[in-house]
């Protein structure tokens, strides 16, 4: 339990600094099989775009939807989505997970693609 204490602290220290920076964010989530990315609206009343690992057509590319390709694949969908959006700035909400792994994965390929954080 102490774990997901320290992660959700993590996660509201960096919030009220997306907070008072005012710009759309990107929202990533994983659990142990799956990776999930949303873009939220400056003010979070909308989600603009999402990508996660349960898609079919992403489902179908993977051998297994809970590892570092899965994340790659996963932020170069939620990239492509954005620019197609016309979004090009963000900020990165890792939701308080630890920058490596998969969430280091998921961010450099959104990046490679295209996404400013």
């Amino acid at each position: 339990m102490k774990k997901k204490i320290a992660r959700i602290k993590r996660a509201t220290k960096a919030r009220k600094k997306i907070r008072k920076l005012n710009t759309i964010k990107l929202l990533v989530h994983r659990t142990s099989k799956h990776i999930y990315a949303q873009i939220i609206s400056a003010d979070a009343s909308r989600i603009l775009t999402t990508a996660s690992t349960l898609e079919k057509k992403i489902f179908r590319l993977l051998k297994s939807s809970g590892n570092k390709k899965a994340a790659a694949i996963i932020g170069e969908t939620i990239a492509k989505r954005a620019l197609n959006k016309n979004i090009k700035q963000v900020a990165f909400d890792r939701s308080g997970f630890k920058y490596h792994g998969r969430i280091k994965a998921l961010a450099e390929s959104a990046r490679k693609f295209g996404l400013n954080f």
